[in-house]
């Protein structure tokens, strides 16, 4: 087998996330298939490049020689990649802006709006669920920008060289539950009145099955947790089979429900990444509008942000209208305010 590209980014991948099975997530492969990989890289090579343990994979000494060379060639690579599409996209003259992103109802409004201003823009949508993944392809130059959220607790693995913009800094998330459910009368659910249901939760949202799991403990809730995607979780709480997480901008049903949860405990950070600060400022103002308008379409959003005082401005960004208590800092990236809108760029 004559060593490749692929077969570097393979070694990456696994020194990255010291695990197989993250490792193949991330390549898009099963685990078995990236260990027959691995197993033929390493006869290529003469030698082990990997340890395997119950703690995961971590290089030996020819592993590390190995991948001190492979980095730099994986990173040149995709710089030419990402340079070469721009430059052709340019060339065509083209407007069209591949976007990711992870689930939101402000998507439709945000696209509709590129869609219908002077000039132009044609956005295409790819969906997933794992933001991490997502600003990989951003960094990769195989998404112009994304549109994701971030766990409170669980920091995103944010690559070198992207620029953030902080949409919302911190995004309550309420609860999904029957209509009948005794706690939809409730204007606020405490965590006890759901002491007897089973959660549903979707694990490959990055963070939020540890968020989930954190707070229960915390509220010293000992829940069943279930495994499912969130349209088999709203379809489920319907019928009150489960409970579930739900984002502050879900609209109700007849026979759901969406409640706040008391004292707010899950928070996620609503950001938009892209490679330059330009292509941030090119469309950060139609997501800000959609953003809000989804806001003030949800009635159980709409409530919660009236009683935190909280309105828009004129671009939808929130305003306190009294002193709240303040978020403790973030440390894992540097990050704007929402009066102060400065693109970050993170890493060299």
């Amino acid at each position: 087998m004559e060593l490749e590209v692929r077969h570097l980014r393979v070694l990456c991948a696994i020194a990255d996330h010291g695990s197989l099975h993250q490792a193949a997530r991330q390549l898009g492969m099963a685990q078995p298939s990236l260990s027959t990989q691995l197993r033929r890289i390493e006869h290529a090579l003469g030698g082990q490049l990997f340890l395997r343990t119950r703690a995961g994979c971590r290089p030996t000494p020819l592993g590390h020689a190995v991948l001190s060379r492979a980095r730099p060639l994986v990173a040149e690579l995709a710089a030419i990649v990402t340079e070469a599409r721009a430059a052709a996209a340019r060339a065509a003259g083209g407007t069209r802006l591949r976007i990711g992103a992870t689930a939101s109802r402000a998507l439709p409004g945000w696209l509709r709006r590129l869609r219908t201003r002077v000039p132009r823009t044609e956005p295409t949508l790819q969906m997933d669920a794992s933001a991490n993944c997502l600003l990989r392809l951003v960094a990769a130059g195989r998404l112009d920008m994304a549109f994701v959220h971030e766990v409170e607790g669980s920091p995103l693995r944010i690559p070198p060289g992207l620029c953030l913009r902080v949409l919302v800094e911190r995004e309550p998330q309420f609860v999904s539950l029957a209509a009948d459910h005794p706690a939809a009368a409730l204007p606020e659910v405490r965590l006890a009145d759901l002491a007897g249901d089973r959660w549903m939760v979707d694990s490959t949202v990055d963070g939020e099955w540890d968020a989930l799991c954190r707070v229960l403990r915390e509220a010293g809730l000992d829940a069943d947790m279930l495994h499912g995607d969130y349209l088999t979780a709203y379809s489920l709480a319907a019928t009150g089979e489960v409970v579930t997480v739900s984002q502050p901008t879900a609209r109700p049903r007849a026979e759901l429900a969406i409640r706040p949860l008391e004292g707010d405990p899950i928070g996620v950070r609503l950001l938009l990444a892209a490679r330059t600060e330009a292509e941030l400022d090119h469309v950060y103002v139609e997501l800000e509008e959609a953003y809000w308008e989804a806001a003030h379409q949800a009635p159980a959003y709409q409530e919660w942000l009236a009683r935190s005082g909280t309105t828009a401005h004129p671009h939808g960004t929130p305003r306190p209208q009294s002193a709240r208590v303040a978020q403790p800092p973030r440390t894992d990236v540097h990050t704007d305010t929402l009066r102060h809108r400065r693109p970050v760029t993170v890493g060299p």
